[in-house]
């Protein structure tokens, strides 16, 4: 059985070729919302052609209706500027910091929440804020960066992304309404993005998303089987985010990553995309790949 990793790689990493080289990394994922000094067509293809050299693939994440702030937001505030425009039903809770911080937004506008109170701390640009609620609606999919990085993708010849937050099969037709030889790994990040399973038609590859649909389920234990269900309908799933994070903090995996890790070797995944926070740091993104690596020798 062959097991492989993807990387979420800051686009200046001076490891990005350490990484490139270990022999369980099959590719290395961009992450839209990391700033950059360069442009986007040279960053693409700057990433795009050292990834082919060492015979890997560059995978463009898009954020699509993912919400996230548009601006700074400094507390005390009430008033928080959102990339799309939505429609909920309020008051209604709002989760920031992966959940570890939450808030009553009052009313909705356009793309503007206003808040009973915010966080207690300076929002930044492209902070992901998630609204657990059945009545949220969001206007549009695309965003401004996304079609600037695709429009990139296409003149550097590259063709695989991750699309956010998919819902429905008219999501991935949008994007190959734009670039037809796009090959998709759909985020599965929410509840009627777990209904889209379902009826998945086969195409492209499913993603377990667990860092937004951790916080999208309605309890918290239920992150468990919607996991294994992506896997069941698509045995080429890829598992995504929260993976052995705790090295990002330590240099010892906590036991409950290593068991975690082994659940999903359990329920069949093969392919692991480690998030922004373990990738951040030379040491740590090494050492969860070699654990990775490890632990795949004893389920072989």
């Amino acid at each position: 059985m062959v097991y492989n990793a993807i990387v979420t790689m800051p686009p200046y990493a001076p490891y990005m070729r350490e990484v490139l080289r270990h022999p369980i990394v099959s590719g290395i994922r961009l992450n839209t919302v990391m700033a950059l000094h360069d442009s986007i067509d040279d960053t693409v293809r700057r990433m795009q052609e050292e990834a082919t050299r060492h015979g890997k693939r560059l995978w463009i994440d898009l954020k699509g209706r993912q919400l996230r702030t548009a601006g700074f937001g400094v507390p005390p505030f009430t008033e928080i500027e959102l990339t799309h425009n939505i429609d909920v039903k309020t008051p209604v809770t709002a989760y920031f910091s992966d959940g570890k911080e939450h808030a009553t937004v009052l009313a909705v506008k356009g793309n503007k929440l206003y808040m009973q109170e915010g966080p207690r701390r300076v929002v930044g640009p492209g902070e992901s804020i998630n609204i657990p609620h059945p009545s949220l609606r969001i206007d549009g999919y695309f965003t401004r960066t996304d079609i600037e990085y695709i429009e990139a993708a296409q003149r550097v010849g590259l063709q695989h992304y991750m699309l956010s937050f998919v819902e429905s099969q008219q999501d991935v037709a949008a994007l190959k309404s734009l670039h037809p030889d796009a090959i998709v790994a759909s985020k599965i990040e929410s509840m009627r993005g777990l209904d889209y399973v379902k009826s998945w038609d086969g195409h492209g590859r499913l993603m377990a998303a667990r860092g937004d649909l951790y916080l999208e389920v309605p309890r918290p234990h239920l992150i468990a089987s919607a996991v294994a269900s992506i896997v069941e309908k698509d045995p080429d799933a890829i598992a995504a985010s929260r993976i052995l994070d705790s090295l990002a903090l330590s240099s010892e995996p906590s036991c409950a990553d290593i068991g975690d890790l082994d659940s999903l070797v359990r329920m069949g995944y093969r392919t692991f995309m480690f998030g922004d926070h373990i990738c951040l740091e030379r040491d740590s993104i090494i050492s969860g790949l070699n654990l990775l690596q490890e632990m795949a020798k004893d389920h072989r």
